[in-house]
């Protein structure tokens, strides 16, 4: 079933999205999701390339029994997906910590800024 929104947008300028972009409110959200996001994906893309160069060019070592059959290309192999998850899981935990209460409070300075038809009713009805 589709709905539509509750809030009637009304009669009203957006908002000016330049303005919010400059802000010091977002430039701390950026900073907030780049600090993290950055850094994190960086070492993930470090840390799949020396799978990757290992595969290729150390053939010996990744042939390395560990346990049984297992080697040490499939233990790292493993722990590719490993770190894929445990990544975000930690990003979901990150952005709901800090990312999310700040554009939850810039998202509500940009609501408190539009009227809603209640308020376009009892101005009217007044």
């Amino acid at each position: 079933m589709i709905t539509t929104p509750s809030a009637n947008p009304g009669q009203h300028d957006p908002p000016d999205y330049r303005q919010v972009q400059s802000s010091p409110e977002f430039t701390e959200l950026r900073r907030a999701h780049r600090s993290f996001a950055f850094p994190l994906t960086l070492a993930f893309v470090l840390w799949y390339l020396v799978y990757v160069l290992l595969s290729s060019y150390a053939g010996g070592l990744m042939a390395t029994r560990v346990l049984g059959h297992l080697n040490v290309a499939f233990v790292l192999g493993i722990a590719q997906f490993a770190t894929t998850f445990l990544i975000a899981w930690w990003y979901s935990r990150h952005a709901a910590a800090h990312l999310d209460p700040r554009a939850e409070a810039i998202r509500s300075g940009l609501e408190d800024t539009v009227p809603h038809r209640d308020a376009d009713v009892q101005e009217a009805g007044a």
